[in-house]
């Protein structure tokens, strides 16, 4: 490679100071040209400062002085440079090969060049040694009695395979002279350092800006609530995941990475585990298990690294039986057919700890069976299973309604009276027992209602669309094709609609699917559909109305409305100042006619 081309290769990312200093300054009496006075000199500076990017150029470089006396025509000396140190994350066989190129000749009358010179501009190839180091020998001559002054560069190869990791990389020269003959004399030597500094992008450190460490699956991406079986076992039950990433946002961070835990234990996958381990990161991501160790309880897992600190993980493991299941109606009328988190569960371990293995639902009696259908297993394999909801912390329990009626139902921590009755890990427990209804009415009427009957100006509201039977009861879960007739719900007033269509593509709408269970977060309401909107930014009276739809009977087609008001806080404060101004003004009067009063009785009085 040229200087001009190695220049422009790597200005880019070199940032980059030449140490001055003065390594090792030592001059030689060595046998140069085979007489006795004559000297050898060998000069070097170290190449040093904050190079970046496992850069090293001639801007960077370290220099070499070498001053002697010829003797003789053709006495010479040559440079060899050897490998003697190298980073910690490397080896001697993949360090790069320091190269040379002329600084300057001095006062030379000398001829400089090199072994190995590659045609760009005097830049002098490594003769690599694969099995412990990597050398380069450059060699300088002379005529009879001159003097033999050179100073050279010496910088690492840039366009080598081998490995340049960030780090000080130190080279041992030998320089050894040469008689016409062939004979050689003492060899002088002195060590010269390479200073590579790392880039951003290639830090090995943690940064706490982009660095990740979440619970749950392996490769999880966020934090998930973990509820595992606390009885000792090899299989894991989660996992922490981590990702260290440097300041540039890059994976090249590595740095080891120290998690507790104050319940079960975690590892490597391997050869290491325990409550408080030191793990090794060597990749891109890890995922680090966590074992039960049959402690029961809630434990708090900490993870860090030398340079970034994670939130804290929670970690639960429950016995193996509960103590207590408490059941409650989630579904307040069951469809014939499947009805899925029916019935609610909250279990609790002896700790008091959320217990999260299976339950399962039955019918109390025979008699309940045959409307929900559920009746206590003789086969394990035909128990009808609750199923765990961890967001939620609770089992949601289905049913399957056959007829109308109410029936009622317990939950049980075993499939089987035979399997509990046999299990060794526990007494069977029940649920409080509960009454669920299965509703085969139809729909006689709907009804519009909002659900509050004030609101400040601009509020949310919700408008609940409710299918009712002959009795005025909701129904169960169900789509109706038409229960509102054409034009679905209008309104005179300004809505404004939260969804992602408009007030009036949403409203119009007259094909409505009932909900099965109410939510607080949603605003959901058992056996109605819910809109929500935003109330006009004026006062007044907001009214909407529909008309019953060709899914029910003709008798329940009927216009149906439904009426809030929205306080507009500007006119009542007006109405309060205006009501204000006409007591005073009366107090005014009043007192304009107790004054006139006081004159007249003292005019009296003076009479």
């Amino acid at each position: 490679m040229s200087t001009t081309t190695n220049f422009k290769r790597i200005a880019l990312v070199a940032v980059a100071a030449l140490g001055m200093g003065v390594l090792s300054s030592a001059p030689s009496q060595a046998a140069f040209s085979g007489t006795a006075g004559s000297q050898l000199t060998l000069t070097v500076a170290n190449g040093t400062g904050s190079l970046s990017g496992s850069t090293s150029d001639t801007t960077t470089a370290g220099t070499i002085a070498v001053a002697g006396l010829a003797l003789a025509t053709g006495d010479s000396y040559t440079i060899t440079a050897s490998v003697k140190s190298v980073p910690a994350l490397t080896t001697l066989a993949s360090a790069p090969a320091l190269l040379f190129t002329i600084l300057d000749t001095l006062t030379a009358t000398s001829a400089v060049n090199g072994t190995g010179d590659n045609g760009s501009g005097g830049i002098f190839d490594a003769e690599m040694n694969t099995t412990t180091d990597s050398r380069t020998t450059v060699r300088a001559s002379g005529a009879i009695n001159s003097y033999i002054n050179s100073k050279w560069y010496a910088f690492q190869e840039s366009t080598t395979s081998k490995e340049r990791i960030a780090g000080t990389y130190t080279y041992t020269l030998i320089v050894t002279p040469q008689t016409t003959a062939g004979g050689a004399g003492t060899a002088q030597t002195a060590d010269i350092t390479i200073t590579i500094g790392a880039l951003a992008s290639t830090s090995l450190v943690a940064s706490s800006a982009f660095s990740t460490a979440f619970i749950g699956a392996s490769g999880a991406t966020a934090d998930a609530a973990v509820s595992a079986l606390a009885t000792a076992s090899d299989t894991p039950k989660a996992y922490i995941n981590v990702v260290l990433k440097n300041a540039s946002n890059d994976t090249s961070a590595r740095e080891s990475v120290t998690i507790t835990t104050t319940i079960g234990t975690v590892g490597d996958g391997s050869s290491v585990r325990g409550r408080s381990v030191v793990l090794k990161y060597n990749s891109t991501s890890a995922a680090f298990p966590i074992y039960s160790d049959g402690t029961a309880g809630t434990g708090t897992i900490t993870v860090s690294t030398p340079s970034v600190t994670f939130a804290t993980k929670s970690v639960t493991f429950y016995a193996a039986a509960p103590a207590t299941l408490v059941a409650s109606v989630a579904t307040p009328n069951l469809r014939v057919g499947t009805n899925s988190d029916s019935v609610r569960v909250t279990a609790k371990d002896a700790n008091g700890v959320s217990w999260a293995g299976t339950l399962y639902i039955y019918a109390s009696a025979a008699a309940d069976a045959a409307i929900a259908g559920a009746v206590r297993a003789t086969a394990a394999a035909d128990a009808l299973a609750c199923v765990w909801d961890a967001n939620d912390d609770r089992h949601e329990c289905p049913l399957t309604g056959l007829t109308g009626g109410t029936a009622k139902m317990k939950v049980t921590n075993y499939a089987t009276a035979a399997l509990a009755t046999a299990a060794a890990s526990g007494a069977e427990v029940t649920s409080n027992e509960v009454s669920v209804v299965v509703n085969t009415a139809i729909a006689a009427t709907v009804k519009l209602e909002f659900d509050k009957a004030t609101y400040a100006p601009g509020e949310r509201a919700r408008i609940y669309v409710t299918p009712l039977d002959s009795t005025g009861k909701a129904h169960a879960v169900t789509t109706y094709a038409n229960l509102l007739a054409a034009g679905g719900i209008s309104t005179a007033n300004a809505l404004t609609f939260a969804g992602s269509t408009t007030t009036a593509d949403s409203l119009t709408v007259v094909s409505i699917t009932t909900k099965a269970n109410s939510s607080s977060t949603s605003g959901a309401r058992a056996g109605a559909m819910e809109y929500t909107v935003y109330m006009p930014l004026s006062g007044g009276t907001v009214t909407i109305s529909a008309t019953g739809g060709t899914s029910l009977p003709l008798a329940g087609r009927v216009a149906v409305t439904a009426s809030a008001t929205v306080t507009d806080s500007g006119a009542a404060a007006l109405a309060a100042v205006t009501a204000l101004a006409t007591t005073v003004a009366s107090l005014k009067t009043l007192i304009t006619t107790l004054t006139n009063l006081v004159l007249k009785i003292q005019k009296k009085v003076k009479a």
